[in-house]
C-alpha cells in the first residue's frame, strides 16, 4: 500500500475510507431496505444511448481551468440499466491514479478498496485536485463536481439517488464538503480521518454519514473527525451521545449506528486504535488489502435502494406553502432570478443537448436564460426544449434538467403567490442546492419550504 505524505500545519493529508466493524462492539446496524424502500431508478439521459465516455484519464473544463479524472465503467457495461456512481477523492499530496491503482496494494485497494466489493456494478471516478489537495476555493472544486455529474449522466446510465463519496484526509474533508452542499445530489458519503478542509457551504441539509478515525491520529485529531460527525447528527435528527472508542493498545476499532436518526439517514461511527491511515487492521497494521474498512464502507453505501428518503419538511414561520399557485400569462418570456443568489436560472453552458443541467449563473440576455411560460404549464427555452425533473423522479434531490417537451407532468410546473415554483408531477419546489450561491450550482426539486433558495423573480 502506498505510503501517504502526512499533512502539514493547517492542511490535510490523505484520502481514503476507512470504514467499520470488527472484532469488536457493533452498537446498533445496517438496514436492510424493504420491498416497499425498493423503487423503480431515476435514471439519467444517458441511460439507453450507446456511451462516447470509456474507461481512462479524461479532462474538462471547469472554472475556466483544465481539470482532470480517472472513469472506470463497469466491464459488461448495459446502456438501459441505471447504476451506481461513486467518487473517491484522493489526500493531500496523492493523486487520482493513487486512487484508481490503489498503490502497492493492486485492485484490493482501488477507489480504498470499494472496485473490487463492486464487481463490475457501479461506475468510479477519481478526481483531480489542483496542487494535489483540496482547498476549494471560491466552491471551485465542488463546481467541479457538478461538471463531472453533468458530463457523466448526460453519456451514461446512472442512478441519480445513487451518488456516493468518499476519501481520506484532505479527500475525507472533500467528501465532508460535499456533505454540506450537495445533500441533495449525493446519497450518502463516507470520510477518513477527515477535518473541515474544503469548506462548508450550507451544512443544513441531512445526508447519510459515516465518519472512520484513529484515536490517536497524530495529523487530524480525532476531535475533528467528531465535529463533522456531530453536524449530520444534528442534520438527521440522531440522539446525541457519545459513542464507545477503543482503548489505547487495544489495536481493534468500534462501530456505533446512532439511534432515533430520521428514516433512510443513518449516521455511523467507527473508531480505530490507530493513527492517520485509512487501511486499518485489526491487530496492527495499515493494509489495503486486508482492512476491515472497504467491506463496512461497501455495506454502508449499498444498504440504501434505489430511491430517496422524504424527510420532514421544515417550514419558516412566515412561510406560506400553501399559497395560492398563480399562472403567468401564456407566452411571457423573462429571465427567473433566484432570492438567494441574485442568480438566474440559466441551461450549463447554453448546451441544447437532453439531459443539460439547470444551474444558476449570473443574469444576462442570452438564449439559456430566457424561459417561456406556456398554458400548458411549461418553461421552455431555445424554443422545443423544457425545464425537466430528470427521469419524472418525485424524490427530493431530483435534478434539474432540460429535455424535448412531451407534455408529461415532470414538464409542468405552477407558480405560486410566494414567489416559488413548484413542479406538477411531484409537488415540491424548484430549489438551488445547499442554498448555493456560486456561478454553476445546480437546480433540484425539494420540500417547499419557504426559504429565500426556493423562490424565483422574473426579470
Amino acid at each position: 500500500m502506498t505510503r501517504r505524505r502526512p499533512i502539514l500545519a493547517s492542511l490535510a493529508t490523505a484520502a481514503l475510507l476507512v470504514a467499520t466493524v470488527g472484532a469488536t462492539a457493533l452498537t446498533g446496524g445496517l438496514s436492510t431496505p424493504s420491498a416497499a424502500d425498493m423503487v423503480p431508478a431515476a435514471a439519467t439521459a444517458g441511460c439507453g444511448k450507446a456511451p462516447t465516455l470509456t474507461s481512462g484519464q479524461r479532462s474538462i473544463q471547469s472554472s475556466g481551468q483544465n481539470r482532470s479524472f480517472i472513469l472506470r465503467i463497469p466491464d459488461n457495461y448495459d446502456r438501459n440499466h441505471p447504476y451506481r456512481l461513486i467518487f473517491g477523492f484522493h489526500w493531500n499530496g496523492g493523486t487520482m491514479n493513487d486512487v484508481d491503482g490503489g498503490g502497492s496494494d493492486g485492485a484490493a485497494w482501488s477507489y480504498y478498496g470499494l472496485r473490487q466489493q463492486a464487481n463490475n456494478s457501479t461506475i468510479f471516478v477519481a478526481p483531480q485536485g489542483n496542487g494535489n489537495g483540496w482547498a476549494n476555493p471560491n466552491g471551485q472544486d465542488v463546481t467541479f463536481v457538478d461538471n463531472m455529474i453533468s458530463l457523466i449522466e448526460a453519456d451514461l446510465c446512472v442512478d441519480t439517488t445513487q451518488l456516493f463519496a468518499l476519501g481520506f484526509s484532505y479527500g475525507g474533508g472533500m467528501s465532508y464538503s460535499l456533505a454540506c452542499s450537495r445533500a441533495g445530489v449525493f446519497r450518502a458519503v463516507a470520510v477518513y480521518s477527515g477535518g473541515q478542509l474544503s469548506g462548508c457551504s450550507g451544512g443544513t441539509q441531512p445526508i447519510a454519514y459515516m465518519g472512520i478515525h484513529g484515536i490517536g491520529d497524530p495529523v487530524l485529531n480525532i476531535s475533528a473527525g467528531r465535529s463533522l460527525r456531530d453536524r449530520f447528527v444534528r442534520n438527521n435528527g440522531c440522539t446525541a451521545q457519545n459513542p464507545p472508542e477503543p482503548r489505547a493498545g487495544s489495536l481493534t476499532h468500534i462501530t456505533t449506528t446512532y439511534s432515533g436518526c430520521r428514516s433512510g439517514y443513518p449516521v455511523v461511527w467507527a473508531a480505530f486504535d490507530g493513527g492517520h491511515g485509512p487501511g486499518p487492521v485489526d491487530g496492527g497494521g495499515d493494509s489495503g488489502a486486508r482492512t476491515w474498512t472497504k467491506g463496512e464502507v461497501w455495506r454502508f453505501f449499498t444498504q440504501f435502494g434505489s430511491t430517496d428518503p422524504t424527510p420532514s419538511p421544515t417550514v419558516s414561520p412566515t412561510a406560506s406553502p400553501t399559497a395560492s399557485p398563480t399562472t403567468p400569462p401564456a407566452g411571457g418570456t423573462s429571465a427567473l432570478r433566484n432570492g438567494t443568489s441574485g442568480r438566474c436560472l440559466d441551461v450549463n453552458g447554453a448546451a441544447q443537448t437532453n439531459g443539460t443541467a439547470a444551474i444558476i449563473w449570473d443574469c444576462h440576455s442570452q438564449s439559456n436564460q430566457s424561459w417561456t411560460s406556456t398554458a400548458a404549464q411549461e418553461l421552455r427555452v431555445f424554443g422545443g426544449k423544457c425545464l425537466d425533473v430528470n427521469g419524472a423522479s418525485t424524490a427530493n434531490g431530483s435534478s434539474v434538467i432540460i429535455w424535448d417537451c412531451n407534455g408529461q407532468s415532470n414538464q409542468k410546473w405552477r407558480f405560486n403567490a410566494d414567489g416559488s415554483i413548484t413542479g406538477v408531477g411531484s409537488g415540491r419546489c424548484l430549489d438551488v442546492v445547499g442554498s448555493g450561491t456560486a456561478n454553476g450550482t445546480r437546480v433540484q426539486i425539494w420540500d417547499c419550504n419557504g426559504a429565500a433558495n426556493q423562490r424565483w423573480s422574473r426579470s
